[in-house]
């Protein structure tokens, strides 16, 4: 007989009385079984012969002989129900820590199965087997192993906590509804488990979210950290380019100033030199003399000193020293001059080297502008890749759509900007007109145009040649030291900047500051009339290289 079967048939051989299982089982008159002692004590008890099951009575004590059959059904039973604990047993784990430990094993403590909320006791599976097979623990209530079990009894009642009390929140048993809490509003335990366990997991899901907030805003930190990191590393670098270029005139001047000193000084030197020089060739010819007079003079020859006395006593022709000096140099307006020429260099290059660093800014908001072939006016000509543009002299037969400038030889940009900033460069190389810059989405297509802020466009152009005039109103014109060959163009929506730059020159064109955008900005193109051939280079959009 397998386990399984030994628990669905378990009823059959539990005795009514002892509700354990049959000990000398015995089967009455009226055909029920009972353990031999269990009728006994049940018939000397009691003043009558009644059957504890059927009620029938019996006016003679029946005479009782033990049920061979059940006996060795039962017999069997209890065997299999011990090879089957014994075998659950060694199956068992022994309770690890955080799990609940089977309250009656002695030694190591198995790990329980079940808890019982009417014993506050824990079972393992061994231990659990009588609530399984005898009738009055059967009606016992069982759950999922936990511990403390008495916390889940009512301190005042000793009854299980079943009911929870909506008006205080609270778990209570069954006397407490009718007594303490008896006007207040009751739900089941599992009812309000339900509310509970859907409010925890509308929670749970709001935590998710915001850890999942939480997490992104620690990428966002941490990309604000790495950008912050690159904007130093990119600072120091400019930095130190900068100073270094500063320090390198400054010693270079320092020099010059060194060898315009030393320079003088040599040739003072050298004056003094040739002066000694000179001086002390007087006083050798001076000694010579000297020498040739004495010695006349102690000459007895009455003749020889006649004759030679008016050659010797004349002095031999010398050098008038009397205004002559040497006159030390003075350092003061050189070292003055000096540092005022360093300072002017140092202004020069700290114009130029700023203007690299902004040029260098701002290049790094490139981006990728081609041209939109729906705006261009019919007369001009768009290469392929949409990069390149210039006048045929020649309108094509196009569609007039909306965007199609109808007059005026220029094109949009297909990019527009409605917020940040961005960059672009073109080519206006052997040109003898053109104008660049950006216009908003609503300016007028047909017909003349008029590049001026007050109608939506921030132009910088060239025209005749020669004549640089940013379209200001009024117009500005434009003084440039060398003719730019590539232009860029910097758009700084919030400030409502546009800034334009000599790119190869590193120098800044011409800004339109202090406007107020409201619309989509895009980049404007116009290579201006084809003069002939004069002036049919193409303006060509050049991928942007930073400058060093």
């Amino acid at each position: 007989m397998s386990a399984a079967r030994c628990l669905r048939s378990e009823d059959q051989f539990l005795c009514s009385i002892c509700l354990d299982v049959f000990t000398d089982p015995v089967s009455t008159p009226c055909g029920h079984n009972f353990c031999k002692n269990c009728i006994n004590e049940h018939w000397n008890s009691n003043d009558q012969y009644l059957c504890p099951l059927c009620k029938k009575v019996f006016y003679t004590k029946p005479e009782l002989r033990i049920n061979t059959l059940l006996s060795e059904v039962v017999s069997q039973f209890r065997q299999e129900a011990q090879q089957k604990a014994s075998s659950s047993s060694s199956e068992q784990q022994a309770a690890k820590p955080g799990e609940v430990p089977c309250d009656v094993c002695t030694g190591t403590k198995l790990q329980a199965l079940k808890s019982c909320l009417v014993c506050l006791t824990s079972y393992c599976e061994t231990h659990l087997e009588p609530h399984l097979t005898k009738s009055g623990l059967k009606r016992h209530q069982l759950m999922d192993p936990v511990e403390n079990l008495e916390d889940r009894m009512c301190m005042k009642h000793d009854k299980p906590l079943e009911l929870f009390c909506k008006t205080d929140q609270t778990c209570v048993c069954v006397l407490c509804s009718v007594l303490d809490h008896k006007t207040h509003k009751f739900v089941p335990l599992k009812e309000e488990y339900e509310g509970k366990k859907a409010e925890l997991g509308k929670t749970e899901a709001e935590i998710q979210e915001m850890i999942q907030k939480r997490r992104l805003k620690i990428q966002e930190v941490i990309h604000s950290v790495d950008l912050s990191k690159e904007a130093a590393d990119r600072q120091t670098a400019e930095g130190v380019q900068v100073f270094t270029t500063l320090m390198e005139s400054v010693e270079r001047s320092l020099n010059e100033l060194i060898e315009t000193i030393e320079e003088k000084q040599r040739t003072t030197e050298k004056q003094a030199e040739d002066f000694i020089k000179e001086l002390e060739q007087e006083i050798s010819e001076l000694k010579k003399r000297s020498s040739e007079v004495e010695k006349l003079s102690h000459s007895e020859d009455h003749l020889h000193l006649l004759q030679n006395f008016l050659s010797l006593k004349a002095a031999p022709p010398t050098k008038d020293w009397t205004e002559v000096s040497v006159h030390p140099p003075s350092y003061e307006r050189t070292v003055v001059k000096a540092v005022a020429q360093l300072e002017e260099t140092l202004n020069k290059k700290m114009k130029k080297l700023f203007a690299e660093v902004e040029l260098k800014r701002v290049q790094q908001y490139a981006v990728d502008v081609t041209l939109d072939p729906d705006t261009a006016n019919p007369n001009l000509i768009l290469s392929d890749d949409g990069k390149q543009v210039y006048d045929s002299d020649v309108e094509k037969n196009l569609p007039d759509n909306p965007k199609r400038f109808s007059k005026n030889p220029c094109v949009l940009g297909k990019q527009s900007l409605s917020s940040g900033r961005f960059y672009f460069e073109v080519q206006v190389k052997e040109k003898t007109g053109w104008a660049l810059g950006v216009a908003i989405e609503s300016i007028n297509r047909k017909g003349q145009i008029t590049l001026i802020p007050q109608k939506g466009f921030w132009t910088i152009w060239l025209r005749n040649g020669n004549e640089y005039e940013a379209l200001d109103y009024p117009s500005v014109r434009l003084s440039l030291k060398s003719r730019p060959q590539k232009v860029g163009v910097f758009v700084d929506y919030e400030k409502g900047l546009v800034s334009f730059y000599d790119v190869d020159a590193a120098a800044l064109i011409y800004s339109f500051t202090g406007f107020s955008f409201t619309e989509k900005l895009y980049p404007y193109f116009s290579p201006c009339l084809n003069d002939g051939g004069i002036n049919s280079a193409p303006l060509i959009i050049c991928p942007v290289n930073q400058t060093v």
